[in-house]
């Protein structure tokens, strides 16, 4: 978010927490981007605000965490001394979760794996009408292909993108293998080291689809601990993957911090991606 913006988001995630009875006496941003996640002190509270035009995603996510939390999923948690819903705000949805305190170590392979393929088989267990990942390679699609939205984005990189995006979600849903619900982009940003194990976050981008699409979003030694993965699929589904990550960067509101690098980032991994495809 600009300054401005964020000032605002700010406040209005103070606000919220207050009038709910929790004491917040200083914020600090953990995270800024399209939406921002707010430590609110002494309460140790997690705030996620975002725009209001994004209030039917936050109502998504935390519903899936609801559900997700019912059946032991290793995911973060709201926050138990309210009410689990969605606030709205001065134009922001505000959502308030448990704050993990983070462990200061990488997440071996194994762990990550293991942590994995228990949030699989929780995803199981709920049932949930969450959008197919084709859905989410459509949207991309749709930025990619409006000149007015991707102004800044030259012709060849345009053609590439809109030829890597169709084409592999194509290659992919032929695969047929199994779907099932998915985190949706598991990586390793998502994935809170905690005192409790890893937890997932972010759980709005969840959706349905094989598992190898998640494990694409994993680091790669990830998979080689993961029983029954495809590994052929997982290189498409990576491919897929940037190709997506590099679409979201070039559109005009785009706020990742950094954008240009990821811009000239997210076109390079996908040609390397794309090079470890099969041919065809």
């Amino acid at each position: 978010m600009e300054p401005w913006e964020l000032r605002r988001a700010v406040a209005a995630g103070r606000a919220t927490a207050s009038e709910l009875g929790l004491q917040v006496d200083d914020v600090v941003v953990i995270h800024n981007s399209d939406r921002v996640a707010l430590r609110l002190v002494p309460c140790d509270v997690l705030a996620r605000v975002a725009p209001l035009g994004h209030l039917a995603d936050s109502e998504f996510e935390v519903e899936v965490a609801r559900r997700l939390v019912d059946v032991d999923a290793p995911v973060a948690e709201l926050e138990s001394r309210v009410d689990p819903r969605v606030h709205a705000r001065d134009a922001f949805a505000v959502s308030l979760w448990t704050y993990y305190e983070p462990v200061e170590s990488v997440i071996a392979p194994t762990d990550y794996a293991e942590v994995l393929l228990r949030h699989h088989a929780a995803l199981r267990r709920i049932d949930l009408d969450a959008p197919h990942f084709t859905d989410r390679v459509a949207r991309a699609l749709r930025e990619v292909n409006d000149r007015e939205r991707s102004a800044e984005l030259p012709d060849s990189d345009r053609e590439l993108l809109g030829s890597a995006l169709s084409g592999l979600s194509s290659a992919i849903s032929a695969a047929r293998t199994g779907e099932q619900l998915l985190h949706g982009e598991p990586h390793p940003g998502n994935v809170l080291h905690t005192r409790r194990g890893p937890l997932f976050v972010d759980l709005a981008t969840c959706c349905r689809g094989p598992i190898e699409f998640d494990l694409a979003h994993a680091p790669e030694e990830v998979a080689q601990h993961y029983a029954g993965a495809d590994h052929d699929l997982i290189d498409l589904c990576r491919a897929l993957n940037w190709a997506m990550f590099s679409a979201w960067r070039w559109r005009r509101d785009d706020q990742m911090p950094d954008r240009e690098h990821w811009r000239v980032e997210g076109l390079s991994q996908v040609r390397t991606a794309l090079e470890r495809c099969e041919p065809g």
